[in-house]
């Protein structure tokens, strides 16, 4: 098996299908106008069949005070190469009125399965943990 070279993969470029999740962390979110909505926080995993469930985005508040962060079915969520970030195509109002919790909640709520119904029905996808 060949080794990898720095620029290959993780180097300044992508080339791969995949990423890790820590570089999906903090990558920009826009709407579908180009305006950057939030960023993301985090992506929730099923530790039973690897996939990604939903991400959580930090959205709102100002310098971080009062943010919170809402959970987006992943596969809401489209990578655009050219804007190196995600874009959704979701109204900001239906985004600001979708399942959300603080930083204190985001343990407790983001880690069951009622919790990731409730997102997916919310934005209308079809739920598959």
């Amino acid at each position: 098996m060949a080794s990898m070279t720095p620029t290959e993969g993780y180097g300044r470029r992508e080339n791969f299908d995949v990423i890790a999740a820590d570089k999906v962390e903090g990558t920009s979110v826009y709407n579908m106008s180009g305006e950057k909505i939030g960023t993301i926080h985090n992506v929730m995993i099923d530790k039973l069949s690897g996939r990604v469930v939903y991400a959580t985005l930090a959205f709102g508040g100002v310098l971080g005070i009062g943010q919170k962060y809402h959970a987006l079915p992943w596969d809401v969520l489209t990578f655009n190469a050219e804007m190196g970030g995600y874009q959704v195509d979701i109204d900001r109002n239906k985004l600001e009125n979708g399942p959300a919790a603080t930083e204190e909640e985001l343990t407790g709520n983001f880690q069951n399965n009622d919790w990731g119904r409730k997102v997916y029905d919310y934005y209308g996808s079809s739920w598959r943990a």
